[in-house]
């Protein structure tokens, strides 16, 4: 296992890339009046967790998402402390980029709050709730699953971990945005102040990772 500050390191900029990329494709989207498309937006965010994960998944796991960290917490994998310290890093790599695209898109602030995920038109904060939590649910899951295996390559497990979050993008973006990571949301909102909405993307992910912990403790139980 790598030291600590080694992990944390990876754990911030991993989130720092990931939601540079991901609020990135959504600002790119208006500057091009429509151009990248929620495909774009949907691969964008997919293959940047893809990346990451082979990347840095050697060193700290590459969780980049409060939500992965809790579920490995519930499921005993890190102590009180470390999850604490990964989802510190997190968040700070998740500021940090809102920040730098801050200084690329700088009229994306009043515009679409550094790419800050939204509810869609006439959705209700019960049913973001809902959305974030089974789509969390499902990310969760394939990612203790598939990071349990033995016979599973990094790269491998990169790519599924990145098309599940590409295929829930897919569902799930004109609805909540898709967040799945409370990281996701927060770095936007706290750049560009807006916190409409913001426990949607809290509540749902974390319940997600509760669930998913169960699942997999079930699934992958030894016989």
């Amino acid at each position: 296992m790598k030291p600590l500050r080694q992990r944390l390191a990876a754990e911030f900029l991993g989130t720092l890339m990931f939601v540079f990329i991901g609020a990135g494709a959504v600002l790119s989207n208006d500057a091009t009046n429509g151009g990248v498309g929620l495909l774009g937006i949907a691969f964008a965010h997919g293959l940047a967790l893809a990346v990451v994960c082979f990347t840095l998944g050697g060193i700290s796991g590459g969780h980049v998402n409060p939500a992965v960290t809790v579920a490995q917490w519930l499921l005993r994998k890190l102590s009180t402390i470390t999850a604490f310290q990964y989802i510190t890093a997190q968040l700070a790599g998740a500021v940090a980029a809102a920040a730098v695209l801050r200084g690329v898109f700088p009229h994306a602030r009043a515009i679409l709050a550094l790419g800050t995920p939204q509810l869609g038109v006439d959705v209700g904060q019960w049913t973001g709730i809902l959305t974030e939590t089974v789509l969390t649910f499902f990310l969760v899951l394939v990612v203790l699953i598939i990071t349990d295996s033995e016979h599973e390559s990094r790269s491998h497990a990169a790519l599924t971990i990145g098309f599940m979050l590409t295929v829930a993008i897919l569902i799930g973006g004109p609805v909540t945005g898709a967040a799945l990571n409370p990281a996701r949301a927060f770095g936007p909102a706290l750049a560009s102040g807006m916190w409409s909405h913001q426990l949607v993307y809290w509540i749902g992910p974390l319940l997600g990772a509760l669930l998913a912990s169960l699942a997999s403790k079930q699934l992958t139980k030894r016989s």
